[in-house]
């Protein structure tokens, strides 16, 4: 039964979508607020350039692989929505890998269901695609990293989940793919790795725990990794953190344990694949492409439609030195601490980045949404009322946000500094659900150490 009813769960996530989908081409056609989000007009323009055998680049404000443009050029050849189609579609994908990926861990069908659940009928996620977003792109990839990791028992996950052996085929497509030059799903990781590393970079903060995780009693060259199987009661995060902090601020234990083979290859294929993405498309087209989808990232600033703390700082164009890096970086170290539990680690890094960053815009939260149901099974956090009080502070303080930006942006009133202490609020209402995820987590490994030997 567990298929069948995770079926019908696909199949009306899928027709709200595609319902979605038509509304928001009847409003665009008759309303003046438009559904489709600016960002796919920019993705669609592009795809019309590249189709016309020119730069996706010489499109004002498209600042992201060339990789998007070709997944869209059907939008100028069969219909529009195309796009809308994919990343819908890579929004299922999402959930299908959240049902994966908590099956391998033997998470309970109850608590399955309603983790996947959270993302697919989460207002926020299922709108981003069909507004025309390729977040779900993004999101999807680095699970089926995840998933690549985690192969130990990838066949048996896939066969609880569907029977047809089309479904089946479906999923390992990706895998095949890549089959002739690499051996070894960890391999495979670090290629799908690289690749969303080079289409979305924000990805690359996850560099440091997936690498830690790679652990020689862990990974070794011919064995299956073992994992650990859902459990309620385990190890103290406290004492484990402390250990493994511990160990990382010793020399020789970094000396001797860093230089493993399968960090050497993830670490090697992932550059190799991101740099080959990268150098491929510089040939094609040459620094407008190095700038605007790569370097842009690292130095941009939005005083618009953004949700950060530094957004006043950035509007009076105050030029000293921001410490909005010091912090990230900072939560970074100390979220990989917690490295052996990967989603939670992830999930952890993901919300601190973006709460500290100098840029943060609604399409971000998806970032952490796909972590989120892959850690719920291990939260002690009750519905009532502690996480009723984390879902009002964080809607709360978006609306609340949303309410001056409004007054700003559409009435022309100056309302600045309304605006900023409402974006110190929403700061206040991510680091309070931050806070309350970690208090509330089970630490639990994804990962059970083989028998140790000599290194």
């Amino acid at each position: 039964m567990a298929p069948i009813q995770f079926r019908a769960l696909l199949i009306v996530s899928a027709v709200l979508r595609v319902v979605l989908i038509l509304y928001g081409e009847w409003q665009d056609a008759h309303m003046e607020a438009r559904y489709t989000d600016i960002d796919y007009m920019v993705f669609s323009d592009a795809a019309s350039l590249m189709a016309s055998g020119k730069s996706p680049f010489q499109r004002s404000t498209y600042r992201y692989s060339p990789l998007l443009a070709f997944l869209l050029l059907p939008n100028s050849i069969l219909h529009r929505p195309w796009g809308k189609s994919i990343f819908s579609a890579a929004d299922l994908l999402v959930g299908l890998f959240i049902r994966i990926i908590l099956k391998l861990r033997g998470v309970p069908e109850k608590l399955s269901m309603i983790s996947v659940i959270v993302w697919l009928f989460n207002p926020f996620t299922f709108t981003i695609g069909t507004r025309g977003n390729c977040e779900p792109i993004v999101c999807a990839l680095v699970l089926w990293v995840f998933i690549c990791l985690m192969n130990g028992a990838l066949h048996s996950a896939i066969r609880s989940v569907s029977q047809t052996k089309f479904f089946e085929w479906l999923l390992w497509l990706p895998s095949i793919t890549v089959f002739f030059f690499m051996t070894g799903r960890e391999l495979q990781a670090a290629f799908w790795y690289g690749l969303v590393v080079h289409f979305r970079i924000y990805p690359i903060i996850h560099a440091l725990p997936i690498l830690m995780i790679l652990d020689p009693h862990v990974f070794r060259h011919g064995q299956k990794p073992r994992l650990q199987y859902w459990n309620r009661r385990q190890d103290s995060p406290q004492s484990s953190s402390v250990t493994r902090l511990t160990q990382l601020l010793c020399p020789w234990f970094l000396l001797k344990s860093a230089l493993t083979r399968e960090r050497i290859l993830f670490s090697f294929i992932s550059a190799a694949v991101f740099f080959l993405f990268t150098g491929l498309f510089y040939h094609l087209y040459g620094w407008d492409f190095l700038y605007e989808a790569l370097l842009y990232h690292l130095t941009r600033t939005d005083p618009r439609h953004n949700f950060s703390v530094y957004f006043y700082h950035i509007y009076l164009q105050y030029h000293p030195k921001l410490k909005t890096f010091d912090i990230g970086e900072t939560r970074l170290i100390f979220a990989s601490v917690d490295s052996p539990d990967l989603p939670f680690c992830c999930l952890v890094q993901t919300v601190a980045f973006v709460a500290f960053n100098k840029v943060m815009t609604a399409q971000y939260f998806v970032w952490f949404f796909c972590l989120l149901p892959l850690v719920l099974a291990w939260s002690n956090m009750k519905l009532k009322w502690k996480g009723l009080s984390c879902i009002a502070l964080w809607v709360g303080g978006q609306l609340h946000w949303l309410f001056w930006g409004y007054m700003l942006e559409f009435k022309g009133q100056n309302v600045f500094l309304q605006l900023w202490t409402a974006s110190i609020i929403f700061l206040d209402a991510n680091t309070y659900v931050l806070v309350s995820l970690i208090r509330d987590h089970i630490f639990s490994p994804v990962f059970a150490q083989l028998e140790k030997t000599s290194i």
